[in-house]
Parts: structure tokens; C-alpha cells; sequence
């Protein structure tokens, strides 16, 4: 929606899909091994059949890959290596047995989508038993590494909207949130019915040394029902993950 306050920074489509607009996520991996670390190689082709190797830096990176679970646990957000080739290689934690999707977020340099942030997706296979666990009720708050995540606004599928996150600490405003990856926090939110992926950054820039307590994001969510939330903050160096539960109407 033009004029809306910090969309002009959202992706292109849900990432439910290998291929949009002609650029396409390749990968011969379809399984990864259970237990231990793992890499996944991967190319972005584009619309002439190439591999793009000319990636705009966003978000101090060329290129975000996320990994997350069909039961929406495990979430991975890593930043991948790419050869002179245009062949990338992703190096992601131990992950549990299941199926997984794997999507990486960029924008192209050059092409029909130059200066557009496009998010695709393929899924894996990672072998053994498989325990789903069942999604947490939706809620307001959560708590992280003694940090305590408040998460306010009501969302409708189709619209844009504001979602307002407060971080405290035993009681008080955390005011020293470090900038991390140019922002001072990354908020992924991925549905659960199908996957559906939508990663935001706060409106206001991280142009001091430390932010806090609130900060707004905009969503435009396309389904609704509930959605997995990750919020990214860090502080004192080290980098905290907050998770929760989010209902759209």
C-alpha cells in the first residue's frame, strides 16, 4: 500500500514457491542428514537460465536464508557463502527429522527484478522419526533469555497493519538493543498452514548505538489464522531469539 509506513522493505511473494518472475531457486540436495550440521548448496537462476551472481546487499547481506521445520520449530536464520560461480552453500545447525523448508531472501542487481526483494523456497527431507509438535496458543507475550517480548496489534489477512514490540527486563525497558544486521531486530512470521513467510524490519532505522524499548513493524499477512512469530534482537553481543504465537483475522 503505497504511503504505509515501513512496507516499502517487505518481499515479493510468500516464498511458497521455487521459481517467480523467472528467477529460480536450484538445488540438486532433496534430503539432509539428521543430527549433526549440514550444508545445502544452491544457485538462484535467472530469467536467462543463468546463475545470478549480482546481488544487491540488503540488510548488510547479499543474501538471508531461513530453515524452519513443517511444525514451525527449529527456525533457522544463517547468511550463506557464494563461489565466483554463482553457487551458494548454506551452513545450517543439527536438524531434527522431518520435513523442512528452506527459503533465501534477495534482491537482485540486474534483470527484470533489479532493486525488488524476491523470497523462494524448496523443501526437504531429513530422516527418522518425525514427532510434530503441536503450535503454542496464540499470545501476547513471551519470554527469552530473561528478556521479557510483548507483541500488540491485531492483523487481517489482506491488510496492513502495525505490530508493536515491547522488550523489558526484570520489570524494565530494555533500552540497549545493539544494531544487528542493520536493524535492531528481525521479525520472521510464517503460517501454519502452509509456510507462508513474511520477514520485517522495525520502521524506525538503527542509526544509533542502542534502541529500545518499542519497536513497530508493518505486516501485510495474505491468509489467515495462526502465525509462528521469531523476533531477532540482540544485546550485549549476543544475539536472542524470542518466539510466539500470532492469530490474523
Amino acid at each position: 500500500m503505497p504511503g504505509m509506513p515501513g512496507m516499502a522493505g517487505m518481499t515479493t511473494g510468500d516464498g511458497l514457491a521455487a521459481e517467480r518472475d523467472g528467477y529460480r531457486l536450484d538445488s540438486s540436495a532433496t534430503s539432509l542428514p539428521a543430527g549433526r550440521a549440514a550444508s545445502y548448496p544452491f544457485t538462484i537462476t535467472g530469467p536467462d537460465g543463468r546463475p545470478v551472481t549480482d546481488f544487491a546487499e540488503v540488510q548488510t547481506k547479499r543474501l538471508h536464508f531461513y530453515a524452519i521445520r513443517s511444525d514451525l520449530t527449529g527456525y533457522q536464520h544463517v547468511h550463506p557463502t557464494m563461489a565466483a560461480d554463482g553457487t551458494w552453500t548454506t551452513d545450517l545447525a543439527a536438524l531434527e527429522p522431518g520435513n523442512w523448508r528452506l527459503y533465501a531472501e534477495f534482491t537482485p542487481n540486474t534483470g527484470p527484478r533489479k532493486g525488488s526483494e524476491l523470497v523462494l523456497s524448496r523443501t526437504v527431507t531429513v530422516p527418522g522419526e518425525a514427532t510434530a509438535v503441536p503450535l503454542p496458543a496464540a499470545a501476547d507475550s513471551t519470554t527469552a533469555d530473561g528478556y521479557t517480548v510483548d507483541v500488540r496489534g491485531e492483523l487481517t489477512a489482506g491488510t496492513p497493519g502495525p505490530l508493536i514490540v515491547t522488550i523489558s527486563k526484570d520489570g524494565q525497558p530494555v533500552t540497549d538493543l545493539q544494531p544487528y544486521l542493520g536493524s535492531y531486530a528481525h521479525l520472521s512470521i510464517i503460517h501454519e498452514g502452509d509456510q507462508a513467510l513474511a520477514h520485517l524490519h522495525p520502521v524506525t532505522p538503527a542509526t544509533a548505538e542502542h534502541g529500545g524499548p518499542s519497536l513497530t513493524f508493518y505486516a501485510l499477512l495474505g491468509e489467515p489464522g495462526n502465525w509462528r512469530v521469531f523476533l531477532q534482537f540482540q544485546t550485549g553481543g549476543q544475539l536472542h531469539t524470542a518466539v510466539l504465537t500470532r492469530h490474523v483475522a
